[in-house]
């Protein structure tokens, strides 16, 4: 075959567990900031693709291309080389199959998730001082991150599971493929259905939010965005906590819970000694 079996998945999942557990400190910092970088360029083509799509297309067919556009952020990541938080939440099927231990998988949440959030809010800065989160791009980010500051967190949660199920997979099925062009399509359709669908993936809303924070004092955009005292006192501190906690533990069960265990079940008999 031209791509890897379900089984054969499994197995180089379980290498790449190794991999990732065995990288140096100073790997996983640089490789993190890369990846947290990364996936903030897709969300800042993500804003400027849906700032006034929808009034020609309709509100279905703006998330649909936006949600396209956002997949350059993991092809970066995958493809170009970079750890990403979300996408490593199927590290602990190596734990499951024996090839690293719980110490290693937290060691390495910890340093990515802390690389993947410098990486995001460095980009959010330099977005912000290029001057091109303006006018209508620049309202269109305010909204996305009072909508997401503004989620209870039970709604955050769900659709934080949602999310990395999905991501998880692009990841999976990346592993599948035995060239670039087949890696492109493994994860542009998983990641397209969870951005079109609205789902919340915890590095990208580092992103979101950082940026939403930095223009909440421009006068001008916040009356272009049209938002509530309620919605602009949502764009804070205290909202990017609101958020990032309950999308952050969904993504982990997403990722963990329904890809990670459940293909470890699946396919436990096939794992290599």
């Amino acid at each position: 075959m031209s791509f890897k079996s379900p089984a054969d998945i499994a197995n180089s999942a379980c290498s790449a567990a190794t991999g990732k557990c065995s990288l140096q400190i100073s790997q996983m910092l640089f490789l993190g900031f890369l990846a947290g970088a990364y996936i903030s360029f897709g969300g800042f083509l993500y804003t400027v693709v849906t700032q006034d799509l929808s009034q020609y297309v309709g509100l279905g067919l703006s998330k649909l291309v936006g949600g396209a556009s956002f997949t350059v952020g993991l092809m970066l990541v995958i493809i170009a080389g970079g750890e990403l938080f979300t996408g490593n939440c199927l590290i602990p099927i190596g734990a499951l199959a024996g090839c690293v231990t719980l110490k290693e998988i937290l060691k390495n949440w910890v340093v990515v998730y802390f690389a993947n959030l410098i990486g995001s809010l460095f980009l959010a800065y330099l977005i912000y001082r290029t001057g091109l989160a303006g006018d209508a791009v620049g309202s269109n980010a305010l909204k996305i991150a009072s909508g997401k500051m503004s989620l209870p967190f039970g709604i955050a949660f769900s659709r934080g599971i949602l999310c990395n199920w999905l991501v998880v997979l692009a990841v999976w099925m990346a592993m599948a493929a035995e060239d670039i062009v087949s890696k492109i399509f493994a994860i542009f359709f998983p990641i397209m259905a969870f951005v079109a669908s609205g789902f919340e993936h915890s590095i990208a809303n580092m992103y979101f939010m950082a940026l939403g924070i930095l223009l909440k004092n421009n006068e001008g955009l916040v009356s272009q965005a049209g938002l509530s005292s309620h919605s602009l006192d949502a764009i804070s501190v205290s909202g990017f906590l609101n958020n990032i906690i309950p999308v952050t533990l969904g993504n982990i069960i997403g990722g963990v819970v329904f890809v990670a265990l459940f293909y470890y079940l699946a396919y436990k008999d096939k794992f290599k000694a």
